[in-house]
């Protein structure tokens, strides 16, 4: 299962939340929201809002957040980090 991050172009979150990923080898699926319908339709039905950079990973979702809070949140979930091969020290 392949890791999906909603973006918007221009969007300075989405850009620091690629950055994030790819210094940590994590290949995510990214979905522009704006040039998709489908795309924003299925980032509301899962986190309840339309802000980007939103993360979706199986049952884990955390929505418009920045680098720091996510990485907070993976804190909170030791084992999502494992998978996704996030050094819990990053």
């Amino acid at each position: 299962m392949k890791p999906i991050l909603y973006i918007k172009p221009g969007c300075p979150w989405c850009r620091a939340a690629r950055s994030y990923f790819e210094q940590h080898g994590v290949e995510v699926d990214l979905r522009d929201v704006n040039a998709s319908k489908s795309n924003m339709n299925r980032m509301v039905e899962i986190s309840g809002q339309s802000l980007t950079p939103t993360f979706e990973y199986g049952e884990f979702v955390v929505a418009d957040f920045s680098v720091d809070e996510f990485q907070a949140e993976l804190e909170e979930f030791p084992e999502v980090a494992r998978e996704l091969g996030i050094d819990e020290e990053a």
